[in-house]
């Protein structure tokens, strides 16, 4: 906060200001100290004796030590001064071994600039050098930090710069390239009611919901791993045609007993995070859909155990109790993934610009791109340059603290802490 700022517009006649308009004398008092129960209410009280009004207040505590500042008109009622008021708030402080700062001045804090935007910057941990970059990338492109505050500690350092004064696209170009150098996960959306509002989650489901890729379990049990791995690579990198690779590969899974079925679900693994992920943006009221060019075989089987509202991927033709080498139904392929996340979208009644799309690979990138926020989780390098961010992490929870949700509300709502 500034107790001295440029003028201010006058308000309009439906807002009118109390009595601290733009050129109202104002005081900015600032308190320092070790942090135990009582600070707060005790300055406020102090500073009832002199009459003022409250314009602003900011409080932090880090590691035990409160910084309190309060925005108040200056006193003018009841013959009392403003050094009277500075002698009070000082002699308060002293006797609880806080320091005092008192910073003369006249209205509010300035407008803040056109253009706000929320960053979210995740490290692995998060580096001086890493942070000091950030923030001079910001400042480059005309933004200013008005706020920074933790989301989480564990199992990433996330942190969230409140950014005006420039416009999201040109701060998440900048930052992109940025981030890319030094190290550091960034993501960068526009502030607003928007960011509160329920939303619908799709994720990709191989190598992003679970940590494996579904056609190499099948491909285990028939004994063509190396051959099915080696075609699944070349789709990912986007250097083969997907629907093309999908034959190839199921082809090659022709003559497997259906019971392969239920011992592949019992092999997936799930992301570290991925439950946490689910659970919490349920209790939130948002909706969460996968979409993969693997299997209906297992992405019913995670629609029930997970609770998801969408699911939908290629399905296996499975004749006399075998598997014949062929998919059934409308393939599933990069532009299929975009098209059932508006599929999605429109029967979730969410507008496009209020879906978020995770994934890894390249036929992931349609999807990541159609929506309003597309993640690239530990993607392949082409899928990292696409996306609108980028998480490089072993966690999918972390896309938690991307829509500004923080650890602590994560714990506090499984019950973890109190």
């Amino acid at each position: 906060m500034s107790a001295s700022q440029p003028p201010q517009p006058s308000p309009s006649p439906e807002h009118p200001e109390s009595r601290q308009g733009v050129d109202t004398p104002t005081l900015l008092v600032k308190i320092f100290g070790k942090d135990r129960p009582g600070i707060t209410a005790g300055l406020f009280d102090t500073l009832a004796a002199y009459s003022v009004d409250v314009v602003d207040i900011e409080q932090v505590v880090t590691r035990g030590r409160i910084v309190l500042c309060a925005l108040v008109t200056a006193p003018t009622a009841g013959g009392t001064t403003e050094g009277d008021l500075r002698a009070t708030v000082h002699s308060w402080a002293e006797s609880l071994k806080l320091q005092a700062e008192i910073i003369s001045g006249t209205g509010d804090n300035r407008p803040r600039g056109d253009g706000r935007s929320h960053v979210t910057v995740l490290g692995h941990p998060l580096t001086a050098e890493s942070t000091a970059a950030i923030a001079a990338r910001i400042t480059s492109t005309g933004g200013n930090i008005d706020r920074i505050f933790r989301l989480a500690k564990y199992p990433v350092t996330a942190v969230e710069f409140a950014v005006s004064g420039t416009a999201t696209a040109t701060l998440r170009t900048a930052l992109a390239t940025e981030a890319a150098g030094i190290g550091v996960d960034v993501a960068v959306v526009s502030a607003g009611l928007s960011r509160r509002a329920q939303r619908l989650v799709v994720m990709d489901v191989d190598s992003t919901l679970i940590q494996d890729e579904v056609i190499e379990l099948f491909a285990a049990h028939a004994g063509c791993e190396a051959e099915v791995a080696a075609v699944t690579e070349q789709a990912m990198r986007g250097e083969l045609d997907f629907e093309q690779s999908l034959h190839a590969r199921v082809a090659l899974l022709a003559g497997l007993d259906v019971s392969v079925v239920d011992k592949v679900r019992s092999e997936v693994r799930l992301t570290p995070g991925a439950r946490t992920l689910i659970r919490t943006l349920k209790r939130l009221g948002y909706q969460v859909g996968v979409v993969s060019g693997g299997f209906t075989q297992v992405t019913d089987d995670l629609l029930e155990r997970l609770g998801l509202d969408f699911a939908s991927a290629n399905t296996l033709e499975i004749v006399d109790g075998k598997l014949t080498g062929r998919v059934t139904g409308e393939i599933v392929d990069r532009a299929g993934k975009a098209r059932l996340l508006r599929r999605f979208a429109a029967e979730a009644g969410v507008p496009l610009s209020q879906t978020v799309a995770i994934g890894d690979g390249a036929n992931d990138l349609d999807m990541l791109n159609t929506a309003g926020l597309g993640v690239a989780f530990n993607a392949k390098p082409v899928v990292r340059e696409a996306a609108h961010t980028a998480v490089n992490v072993p966690f999918l929870d972390t896309v938690l603290y991307l829509l500004g949700i923080t650890r602590e509300e994560v714990e506090a709502a499984d019950g973890l802490v109190e």
